[in-house]
């Protein structure tokens, strides 16, 4: 049987939709996994069905997380948050992480999890930690915009079996404070903090980058997503 991997849902404010990027999906299906996408609710009843089903969860990127969840005034510079998605992913990565679910954070995904283990986040990051390096890059977006180091020793770099990664770059938030408990696993070469993971559950890994614009039967997802799924039966 394969593993059911939920897949937590984007959010479109201006068209009042839930949609999704085919590249999650596919992230899933093509390493051998089989992908659920949830519903947008905060009915904790209706999220618990999910929690009971899915063998592992894929949180994705998207919307800002509200700064009050990580005891922070909320600045101008940060941008549109949602409060049901908030509350949502937190029930269920707090829920996951106490039954040592297998877990997977892309971009807000990662940031998220930085949160929920008493971490904080920059709220934007031109204005706040200016580099040389353009971490919103313009599209396409299946192309290296800067290179990552990734810690010797640490799961990323298990994994991936290699040093440095070119990796895309799509965010205007970052970690800051690093979550209790998490180890970071790679590096932009402007010292942002870029790669995460708990090494005392099972699988929790968090990347700031965006697997889902490459291909997903690259050398780098391969290895990723079916060491992810590996753990998720």
């Amino acid at each position: 049987m394969k593993p059911i991997i939920g897949i937590m849902p984007l959010y479109d404010r201006k068209k009042e939709s839930i949609w999704m990027l085919p590249g999650y999906v596919e992230l899933i299906e093509t390493n051998g996994g089989i992908p659920m996408i949830l519903p947008l609710t905060d009915n904790f009843e209706t999220l618990d069905y999910f929690l009971e089903t899915c063998q592992g969860f894929l949180f994705t990127g998207g919307q800002d997380i509200s700064p009050e969840l990580y005891g922070t005034e909320k600045l101008v510079v940060c941008g549109e948050t949602h409060q049901v998605r908030d509350t949502m992913e937190i029930y269920c990565m707090e829920k996951a992480l106490e039954e040592d679910t297998p877990i997977l954070g892309i971009c807000r995904g990662a940031q998220l999890l930085n949160v929920v283990t008493g971490g904080t986040l920059y709220q934007d990051l031109p204005t706040e930690r200016p580099t040389e390096i353009n971490h919103q890059m313009k599209p396409p977006y299946d192309k290296g915009q800067h290179e990552v180091q990734l810690v010797e020793g640490t799961m990323l770099a298990d994994i991936l079996d290699q040093s440095t990664l070119s990796v895309n770059s799509y965010h205007h938030q970052g970690i800051k404070d690093v979550g209790e408990k998490l180890t970071v696993t790679a590096i932009s070469e402007d010292g942002l903090v870029e790669g995460i993971y708990l090494d005392e559950n099972q699988f929790v890994l968090g990347v700031q980058w965006h697997p889902e614009f490459f291909a997903s039967d690259t050398r780098e997802n391969q290895r990723l997503l079916q060491m992810f799924l590996a753990h998720c039966y």
